[in-house]
């Protein structure tokens, strides 16, 4: 069985939070967060890592994490392109909007061919997550199905004060499989609660604080990037013919799919964790105190990669 790989989804960093430039070190040191999760990573088992980037930030990625993680792990590129779609599609005039989570995991179908994990970049998603995914993907091979897994975090633990977030909102079986995904693309906080709008905020529905969410931390075999390849000419015949300028193609909404088709079970470990992340510009003030916090308590040394 091969080693399992740790895929990080990249090529969007900075949309939200003002630009590559903006995403500042989240400690004195100059780490930046996804230090913290390559970290984790490399101490659950994990020896190589894939970063899905855009073209256009290459150099500027390289010098500010990409060199460093060389010097301790093997890493490969990868390219996320808005014009890189199968044969018969083109991107329509004017869109600037990626297309989506789905797209940037099919980028790697030419360079994995093995388990893999996929984190977002900017993201923290704790150390207890990284030993459990690589602790399933090293046990795990498919057989008459696909079996997945997901690390799955409390709502109310992944909200932010400064803005709205995008969540996939879990729904699961007594055994804690995977039942389904539903895309909220846009999350906030509401006082002691949280609510969703699909009507850039013309209506709000609640959603319970403490359901189970994605945040995009899956476990996945070879086939999925197989079954991403497949699935994407039909997203896109449907997505750009009813909403050109922002269909994206979800990875949960893939996984979903492969449940409801009664072909891929997903296992989702819970984690009790807290997500610090930064989305927006205001938010760095509590992930830099979080940090030094996890730092003071023995969770990091103070220097990473030279303890």
């Amino acid at each position: 069985m091969k080693k399992p790989v740790l895929v990080i989804m990249a090529a969007g960093m900075g949309s939200r939070y003002g630009g590559l430039k903006q995403i500042d070190p989240v400690d004195q040191e100059g780490h930046i967060i996804m230090d913290f999760s390559i970290f984790d990573a490399k101490r659950a088992g994990f020896g190589k890592v894939v970063f899905i980037i855009k073209r256009a930030i290459e150099q500027e990625f390289k010098a500010r994490i990409g060199n460093r993680i060389s010097q301790v792990m093997d890493v490969e590129y990868v390219y996320q392109e808005l014009d890189t779609l199968p044969g018969g599609f083109e991107v329509p005039e004017g869109r600037q909007k990626p297309f989506g989570t789905g797209h940037a995991v099919l980028s790697c179908k030419d360079v994995i061919d093995g388990p893999f994990a996929v984190i977002n970049a900017d993201d923290y998603y704790g150390v207890h997550a990284f030993r459990e995914i690589y602790n399933y993907l090293a046990a795990n091979e498919d057989d008459s199905k696909y079996h997945y897994a997901m690390v799955g975090y409390i709502l109310s633990n992944t909200l932010t004060e400064n803005g709205y977030v995008s969540r996939g909102v879990c729904g699961m079986d007594k055994e804690g499989f995977l039942t389904g995904i539903t895309e909220r693309t846009h999350i906030e906080r509401r006082g002691e609660g949280a609510a969703f709008t699909e009507d850039d905020g013309a209506t709000w529905e609640k959603i319970p604080a403490d359901c189970i969410v994605s945040m995009n931390l899956f476990g996945f075999t070879a086939s999925m990037l197989k079954e991403l390849e497949a699935r994407f000419p039909v997203f896109l015949e449907k997505g750009l013919r009813e909403n050109p300028m922002k269909c994206e193609y979800f990875l949960p909404s893939v996984v979903g799919e492969l449940i409801a088709e009664d072909r891929a079970d997903v296992k989702v470990l819970r984690s009790e964790d807290r997500w610090y992340g930064i989305t927006y510009k205001e938010d760095k003030a509590a992930v830099v105190e979080a940090i030094q916090a996890l730092k003071d308590s023995g969770v990091y040394p103070q220097h990473l990669w030279n303890e």
